[in-house]
């Protein structure tokens, strides 16, 4: 009994509040008794000083008297109080001697602007004003009120030292520390026959509680306690009856875990033998976002919306085998895995199943790519390598006789040349992007310059096509910005060509420019009423070798717009693209507003 933790923590706990209402009680005492102390003190302060103020009201000959005037400050310091006659120009005239000041006062070249400094409050016709002096127990009390002396106004200045505390008060305090002190010695003999009561029979079901955790479970409580003990009692023993149920359940759940530990997947759904979801893992709840969610009327097809899974569940419960599948669509592709889940105690009893799901979209994406890239170079490589084959073969056997007809076979195998050597340089320039091996300096520069220097040069080439071209600036005079002129000059080229190539005469390109301040940004739109680009199609426009052949055709190698793209993510700056097939697109990237307003050269 005596080694009870709780019964001696519970016995200090007792002690210390014992100690610490003792504690509040002196100091609410000491305030209360400081309180009235200096109520009464100020009070009877006050109470002289509103008698002198009477006297010298109806006498106002006394302070005209020179000799009953110091009469009066020579004695002052036997009421108690310094008093101070201050003048209209704020300099004391006449005041108690500082040998016989009861304050502590002795320079008083600042009390002057002090005592004009204080906010007094009015108390029964005389102005008045307290504070706290040197510590906590001293207080200072300040009274003023007007004299008229040979008709020029004075101020007459009270002041009053006070001690907060009086024989009273500590005597006072004595009974009550010695009356707390009793009081607490009293009840620690009661207070420790309850704390034994009631740590006795919590000292015996801690003791069962041990049993329990032993595994012996026969061991009972003692009920028959009233109150809350006795509740605890009853709650031990019909913990050790559900104990021996739990301990098969759990069983099940670690072979549960164990099954989903063994295969690694992303996501994990568990379903009971009605293929009703009992445990699922965090990331089955994200898996299928990109999936669509359509004739979501049950919980399960909100936590996996495909019927065929759910099918799949039930065919797996049914038969015992594992079923797998593979999803595959436009936006997404997953690998799901169902194996049966069997009863612990019955190896033949199928309970449930376990799914487990893999999201394979990026995967196959990867290998997609992976696959139309090397296809794609294939082809942009084969093409000017034939035509450059059957240039080739016919000169050198002879069999192009005319001057002139070689003339054009060598200018023919120029240009593939020249088309092969720019499409592998274009290859070179987008791995280096991508890799970001290749390096460009950014710095301010005129982008208004070089707006003016592309309508001069492409204006001949549109109106040789039959292109209406035009720069419409919807700002005016925009602000010098951030980047490499040369590479944004790129940009803007690329993006003039691939407008150029699918726009047919008779309609229009426009570069449209505009800055927004919020922001710090210029916006640089090429905009044609071409042909436009598919909904389906516009998603892989910036992909490197894609070629929209519904709507664009098989022009060019499919590479201008990757380098665009990863030109302007070099440069920390963003490309959109907008348009609606037969109508037009339009390309919009940024830049960003330089700090500094003058351009490099």
């Amino acid at each position: 009994m005596f080694q009870s933790t709780l019964l001696k923590r519970t016995m200090t706990l007792v002690v210390l509040s014992l100690l610490a209402s003792a504690i509040l009680a002196t100091i609410a005492f000491l305030i209360a008794g400081k309180s009235a102390t200096i109520a009464m003190e100020k009070e009877k302060s006050l109470t002289q000083d509103i008698a002198f103020k009477n006297i010298f009201s109806e006498n106002p000959d006394y302070f005209e008297d020179t000799d009953l005037r110091l009469f009066f400050f020579n004695s002052s310091y036997a009421t108690g109080h310094d008093y101070y006659l201050v003048n209209s120009e704020g300099f004391i005239v006449n005041s108690t001697s500082i040998e016989n000041r009861n304050i502590a006062l002795k320079d008083t070249s600042d009390l002057v602007p002090l005592l004009n400094s204080l906010e007094y409050t009015m108390w029964n016709g005389i102005e008045c004003y307290s504070f706290e002096y040197l510590n906590f127990d001293n207080t200072i009390i300040i009274s003023r009120f007007p004299i008229q002396i040979d008709g020029n106004s004075f101020y007459l200045y009270s002041l009053s030292y006070q001690n907060g505390f009086n024989d009273l008060v500590i005597k006072y305090l004595n009974i009550l520390l010695l009356s707390t002190l009793m009081a607490a010695c009293a009840m620690l003999v009661p207070a420790y026959a309850f704390v034994c009561r009631m740590v006795l029979p919590i000292q015996k079901i801690n003791e069962v509680a041990m049993e329990y955790g032993k595994g012996n479970f026969s061991v009972r409580a003692d009920e028959t306690h009233k109150g809350e003990i006795g509740e605890l009692g009853q709650s031990f023993n019909f913990l050790a009856d559900r104990l021996s149920k739990s301990i098969s359940d759990l069983t099940a759940e670690r072979n549960q875990l164990q099954d989903i530990f063994d295969v690694i997947s992303d996501g994990i759904v568990v379903v009971d033998k009605n293929s009703v979801p009992v445990t699922t893992n965090k990331a089955i709840h994200k898996l299928f976002e990109r999936a669509e969610k359509n004739n979501m009327f049950t919980e399960r097809l909100q936590l996996i919306p495909f019927d065929d899974v759910w099918t799949d569940f039930e065919d797996c419960i049914a038969s015992g085998e594992t079923k797998t599948r593979q999803i595959d669509n436009r936006d997404y592709a997953y690998q799901c895995t169902i194996i049966p889940k069997y009863d612990s105690s019955d190896s033949t009893n199928i309970i449930g199943a376990t799914g487990f799901f893999r999201d394979i979209f990026e995967e196959q994406k990867n290998e997609r790519f992976r696959q139309d890239y090397v296809a794609n170079i294939s082809h942009e490589l084969r093409t000017p390598l034939q035509t450059l084959r059957g240039l080739i073969e016919p000169l050198s056997d002879g069999m192009v006789k005319k001057e002139s007809d070689r003339q054009r076979y060598y200018q023919i195998i120029l240009n593939e040349t020249m088309r092969l050597s720019r499409l592998i340089d274009d290859m070179l320039e987008l791995s280096k992007l991508q890799s970001r091996t290749l390096a460009f300096k950014t710095f301010p520069f005129n982008l208004n310059n070089l707006i003016s220097s592309i309508e001069i040069r492409f204006k001949p080439i549109m109106k040789e096509a039959g292109i209406k071209f035009s720069v419409q600036n919807n700002y005016g005079e925009l602000p010098t910005v951030m980047g490499n002129p040369d590479r944004v000059e790129q940009i803007l080229v690329i993006l003039l060509d691939n407008a150029k190539k699918y726009t047919p005469a008779g309609k229009s390109i426009t570069i449209l420019t505009d800055y927004i301040e919020t922001e710090k940004k210029v916006y640089i739109s090429v905009a044609d009423t071409g042909q436009g680009i598919h909904e389906y199609d516009i998603g892989h426009i910036f992909d490197r070798f894609f070629k929209a052949d519904r709507a664009r055709g098989k022009k060019g190698s499919g590479l201008g717009l990757s380098i665009a793209k990863e030109l302007l993510t070099y440069m920390g700056e963003t490309i959109t693209v907008n348009s609606k097939y037969e109508e037009g697109s339009t390309f919009t990237f940024t830049l960003t507003k330089a700090e500094v307003p003058d351009a490099w050269d």
